[in-house]
């Protein structure tokens, strides 16, 4: 049976030596580094942003339990309901519930990773009830039946040529169609599904305690229209997304929006604390929120990696890191790519099943450079590797060699032992699978650099 890592390799040495997904990939990451570069200017202080946002998260994950019945409490007095789901499974039967009650048909669904994360759509399919993606980018790749590409940008590795041949195919709408016509096109497809459907599904940005709000951010307005029409409104929300006070979201709203797609603030902010009220005009008769575990417990459980907790999903440490911009997205077989994927991934579902991506890293510590809350991302990733080992994840072949490694750098004379005929010879044996076919093993010199120092100071 192929391993996740098998597959891994798999795709990524696929899609790492294909020049046209490289040439997309680097194009469209490009502008949005462009404009990242000019949203940052809006702070005087930056640095004393991500510090502040660093505290703010810090201080929510080490007191969650006091937040999330903090936000419990104040949601429900407003007429809300609340799911606490232990995992996907959980999450998945709870909303099934929920929708069967209210003869749910259609669901409009707006962007969201942790519903990737649950496969809401595949349940609600099996269930016989038809979800459709609302935001532009996930609309493309639901109907090209693939996972997103990029926590912020679903279809970041598509080019609009490509986009037009999709639609062509799916829709019948003309090969050269240019991205306002399609755009044009879904609008008007979309408007009759947020009137007609009996439930509409988010995710959240961000849960606010103090007042038991759902904060959601988007740039299309189709999250808003998923909760405001259809009569029901369910928010499905991972449990780290809890921050303390309403006060706050002036600066998370601001760091997101920057680091994610270089906007000063994105276009529709929204802040939902409960279902229609008495002499309101709009809004849904019910709104439940799911409070999902799936896994964060397991990492909160660690001391070191519980920092990873903090993300707030803008997906600059994606944009940054060398190995994603190679291996892109659907390599990492998991909703959570690139560097902070291969982070939690492990930590959420398996450090088994999962490891290799965590040593899918140059360790190059861009990640951490660019990540707004400043966590240490390249670090975790090396906490995670100890904790492979320590797990006993590594292979009988891997724990000798390291062994063998470690017993000849703690002593030079070990270490010199063979002189390099021997040593190319091991490196060839045993390192050749590993180094990879495209690179050619280094060799080793033949006077190592300090038997060249001794000897240039006279020594033996």
């Amino acid at each position: 049976m192929t391993t996740l890592a098998e597959k891994f390799l798999e795709s990524a040495e696929k899609k790492a030596f294909d020049p046209e997904h490289r040439r997309k990939l680097s194009f469209n990451i490009g502008q949005y580094d462009k404009k990242v570069v000019e949203g940052k200017k809006q702070f005087n202080d930056l640095e004393l942003a991500r510090e502040r946002a660093s505290a703010l998260k810090t201080k929510a994950i080490d007191n969650l339990d006091k937040y999330l019945i903090e936000f419990e409490a104040n949601f429900i007095k407003r007429g809300g309901k609340v799911i606490w789901a232990r995992d996907a499974k959980e999450a998945q039967e709870e909303i099934i519930k929920v929708l069967k009650r209210f003869n749910t048909r259609t669901v409009v669904k707006s962007k969201s990773m942790v519903t990737e994360e649950i496969h809401i759509n595949e349940a609600l399919e099996h269930a016989g009830i038809e979800s459709l993606e609302t935001d532009l980018g996930e609309f493309i790749v639901q109907l090209r039946k693939e996972a997103p590409y990029h926590i912020v940008t679903p279809a970041m590795h598509l080019s609009k040529e490509d986009v037009a041949k999709t639609f062509h195919e799916e829709k019948g709408t003309p090969l050269n169609y240019t991205p306002q016509q399609i755009t044009a096109w879904v609008r008007e497809f979309l408007r009759e599904k947020y009137v007609a459907a009996e439930a509409g599904i988010t995710g959240g940005n961000f849960l606010v305690a103090d007042i038991g709000a759902v904060a959601l951010t988007e740039n299309e307005g189709n999250g808003w229209l998923s909760m405001a029409f259809p009569k029901v409104h369910i928010a499905i929300v991972g449990i780290e997304k809890i921050i303390p006070s309403l006060a706050d979201m002036e600066l998370f709203w601001s760091i997101l929006a920057t680091h994610g797609t270089g906007q000063n603030v994105t276009v529709y902010n929204s802040i939902l604390t409960g279902p229609r009220q008495n002499g309101e005009t709009d809004g849904p008769e019910e709104m439940y929120v799911v409070l999902l575990d799936n896994g964060r417990t397991n990492v909160l459980e660690q001391v070191e990696q519980r920092r990873a907790l903090h993300c707030i999903r803008c997906g600059a440490c994606l944009n940054a890191c060398p190995i994603y911009q190679g291996v892109g997205g659907h390599s990492y077989a998991s909703p959570y790519s690139g560097p902070i994927g291969s982070v939690i991934t492990p930590q959420l579902w398996g450090m088994k099943e999962y490891k290799h991506l965590s040593y899918s890293s140059s360790l190059c510590g861009r990640c951490t450079e660019v990540c707004p809350v400043k966590i240490d991302l390249h670090n975790l990733l090396l906490y995670n590797r100890r904790d492979s080992v320590k797990e006993k994840f590594s292979s009988a072949s891997e724990n000798l060699t390291w062994i063998f490694w470690k017993k000849a750098m703690l002593k030079r004379s070990t270490m010199e032992k063979g002189g390099p005929k021997l040593k190319n010879f091991m490196l060839s044996q045993f390192f050749k699978k590993q180094w990879g076919s495209r690179r050619e093993l280094p060799k080793v010199a033949p006077k190592s650099f300090n038997q060249i120092w001794r000897e240039g100071h006279g020594m033996k």
